[in-house]
């Protein structure tokens, strides 16, 4: 008895279809035939009543069958086991990176980790940090760099914890002040992040724990943009700590003392049942924490 005999069995089974099945795994018709005839031949028992235009299974089939997929379940987990013992590490990861991010220590992990093995097909996509937890919940995404908060995702990582800042160009009343409170700041139209990023969701909840209702004047998903509009005096700028870093330049970056939630951002995941989420893992880890905690703020310039 051959693994592949019941590969063929398990098709042909489900398929309920010999021609199905012999374009499911690949073969001719006359071979998957063939050798499921020698495998009944060696358990001396019809597993298929070929009779009608369906193939039904027989009553030693179906007592097979439930056994033939265990069998094929345990040799997949062994050579998976294998492969992990040896680096070779094969299939699919999906990275999900919120929208307007610039993160070289998340780069850093992915080419590292390529490089490592070179056989798991790697895909990167951009949204806002709401619609990529939610596909870190459904499975859609295997590993995500988010914002804020998400309820329902158990596996989280911090990478980054600051406090929200004011940004102003010099002259602005709320430069001259070392501190800022949200009554002051929301008397001032605001330039913030859209909803569904961390970021807003971190405002926006400071301001409802404090009945202060701001007019959002713009909204930007990109750190540039928001630091742009409030140079020119478009509305005061909402930004983290490190980004406003950035652009000390030309904008002068005050504390928001009421708003006491920082902002985060961290790696989510579901799961490590797929061995390259675990690698994945590792490679993130050595390429975020392998470096001091400013080093690390200050290579994630645009974050949402």
């Amino acid at each position: 008895m051959e693994l592949r005999q019941l590969e063929y069995f398990v098709a042909v089974a489900e398929e309920q279809n010999f021609t199905r099945a012999a374009e499911r795994v690949h073969i001719s018709q006359s071979g998957v035939s063939a050798q499921i005839r020698q495998l009944e031949r060696e358990l001396g028992a019809d597993l298929f009543d070929r009779g009608s235009r369906t193939v039904t299974l027989t009553v030693a089939g179906k007592a097979a069958l439930e056994h033939a997929r265990a069998t094929l379940a345990a040799a997949a987990a062994v050579r998976r086991a294998a492969d992990e013992v040896t680096g070779l590490i094969s299939g699919s990861l999906t990275v999900g990176m919120v929208i307007g991010c610039t993160v070289t220590p998340l780069f850093d992990a992915l080419a590292t980790f390529h490089q490592a093995h070179p056989n798991v097909e790697i895909s990167l996509l951009e949204d806002t940090s709401d619609r990529l937890a939610e596909n870190v919940r459904d499975g859609t995404i295997d590993l995500a760099l988010i914002g804020g908060d998400h309820d329902g995702i158990e596996n989280t990582m911090t990478i980054i914890s600051e406090r929200l800042v004011a940004a102003v160009p010099p002259g602005h009343p709320l430069a001259d002040h070392r501190r800022v409170t949200l009554n002051k700041l929301t008397e001032h139209p605001i330039v913030c992040m859209p909803h569904g990023t961390g970021l807003r969701q971190v405002f926006d909840r400071a301001c409802a724990a404090r009945d202060r209702h701001p007019v959002i004047a713009f909204q930007a998903s990109a750190a540039d943009a928001i630091a742009d509009l409030a140079a020119r005096g478009l509305g005061v700028g909402i930004l983290s700590e490190s980004m406003a870093e950035h652009y000390r330049d030309r904008l002068t970056a005050r504390v928001i003392d009421d708003a006491d939630q920082p902002a985060t951002l961290a790696l989510a995941w579901k799961n490590t049942r797929n061995p390259a989420v675990r690698e994945a893992l590792a490679h993130c880890r050595k390429a975020f924490y392998g470096r001091s905690s400013p080093a690390a703020s200050s290579a994630i310039t645009r974050s949402t």
